[in-house]
């Protein structure tokens, strides 16, 4: 039965070679208007350049509005006036990633992002701006970086609006910049800033409301965006200190509401990609998570955007190196990573396909496993699926790196890179961040 398997692997795996080779990808991919590209690590470079040579030709040939990744708003909001050629922007999209300073910066700012930030600014330069495609962080974090901003926007654009913001600034400000002071803090003050917030939130959303047609500009947008990066944050450090799944959904829905908001801010017709690892892009329900009640940004894309497109992409490899940490804010080096542990998804397909690169589609998901009766395809049996985050420890990865999946339903599509790379960062690692204990399972 084994050999039997291996064939049915090797009978279905479409070589993976160059960016012409994702022919059949670009055509399962269609018109769909949400293309979510995953990886099974932060620091690996095979996974950011297949991800780059697919994004390249959903921008050229599909005509994809934008990439949004699991990065921070202020910081990619930087990279994105740089790539669209905004006045007064650095002309190196490099330059700007190089600067980018929380714990894990090697996430964004390394070479292969560089790369691909150079290439779309050449490619946007000989379009006229409304067309040019945009590059902007989902994540929920930054919550100081985005109050200052709210601020300077407000002092600049709209002074008789400043005094919410301060008070929120007021607030937070005791906590020296620490989510780990406020979030214990919260602990004697279960609503912490929340009504500042919620105050300066509320203010940004009517005002988003009553101006909508008559200022859609990107100063606008982000500085609404900036408001609700703040809520968003605000909640997540709120419930970051219990074990249970809240901080995580805190975190998936901001992400995907971030989401829906760029996709309404570019008007119909919008098409993203979407940059994040495999647990926040492959459908959480094909998972162990739904067990412990978290949701993930591909399950909430599927169930918001079906009818207009979704192709979920997941990545993975049996052995090579990796860039990360050995411990919260330590930092980044090169390691490497072991083989796969056996019965694994990618044991399995190393056995079929031993030193190969392949891509793998699968059916039109529907949530309906086979009968018991008979063995199931491969991709429809659940095995463990490696995930590395930005801190990896080799000797414990059976315990906490391995996500019960069933392939087909948590992906589209899957790419299989044997053995794989470490990417290499922009430059050396930064001091220890503040934010060091909020990132779950590293992800």
């Amino acid at each position: 039965m084994p050999g039997t398997e291996q064939t049915r692997i090797r009978e279905a795996a479409l070589p993976l070679t160059d960016p012409g080779s994702l022919d059949p990808l670009m055509d399962r991919i269609g018109d769909a208007r949400y293309v979510l590209l995953g990886e099974a690590s932060h620091g690996t470079a095979d996974y950011y350049q297949v991800r780059n040579a697919l994004t390249r030709r959903l921008i050229e040939e599909k005509g994809f509005s934008f990439v949004a990744v699991e990065g921070d708003w202020p910081d990619c909001l930087a990279v994105h006036c740089s790539v669209v050629a905004a006045p007064g922007a650095p002309e190196d999209p490099g330059e700007v990633l190089a600067g980018f300073r929380r714990w894990p910066a090697w996430m964004w700012g390394n070479t292969d992002v560089a790369a691909f930030a150079r290439w779309l600014r050449r490619h946007n330069e000989g379009l006229p701006p409304e067309r040019r495609a945009g590059f902007f962080g989902l994540d929920v974090y930054g919550l100081w970086e985005s109050l200052h901003a709210v601020l300077t926007h407000l002092r600049e654009h709209d002074p008789d609006r400043v005094e919410p913001a301060l008070e929120a600034y007021r607030c937070f400000e005791p906590y020296a910049e620490d989510p780990q002071s406020y979030a214990r803090a919260t602990r004697f003050v279960p609503q912490g800033c929340e009504p500042e917030v919620v105050s300066l939130l509320t203010q940004a959303r009517r005002r988003a409301a009553r101006t909508a047609s008559l200022d859609d500009s990107l100063a606008e947008f982000a500085a609404r965006q900036n408001t609700e990066v703040l809520a968003g944050a605000e909640r997540y450090y709120r419930a970051m200190l219990d074990s249970g799944p809240e901080s995580w959904n805190i975190r998936d829905r901001h992400m995907a509401d971030t989401l829906d908001r760029l996709m309404a801010h570019y008007g119909p017709g919008a098409k993203a990609v979407v940059w994040e690892h495999n647990t926040h892009i492959g459908d959480a329900r094909a998972t162990d998570m739904a067990d412990i009640g978290e949701i993930n940004v591909g399950q909430l894309v599927r169930e918001r955007h079906m009818g207009a497109g979704v192709a979920l992409v997941g990545f993975g490899s049996y052995d090579g190196t990796v860039t990360a940490a050995d411990a919260w804010g330590d930092a980044p080096r090169v390691m490497e990573v072991t083989p796969a542990h056996t019965g694994s998804l990618e044991d399995l397909l190393h056995a079929a396909l031993p030193g190969e690169r392949a891509l793998f589609l699968f059916p039109p998901v529907q949530f309906q496993r086979p009968p018991a009766t008979g063995r199931r395809a491969w991709f429809h049996e659940e095995r463990g699926h490696r995930a590395i985050g930005v801190v990896y420890q080799p000797r414990s990865e059976r315990v906490g790196n391995y996500v019960p999946t069933v392939l087909a339903e948590r992906y589209d599509a899957f790419c299989y890179l044997d053995r794989t790379r470490a990417l290499t960062p922009l430059r050396p690692a930064a001091a220890r961040s503040p934010e060091v204990d909020t990132w779950p399972v590293g992800v």
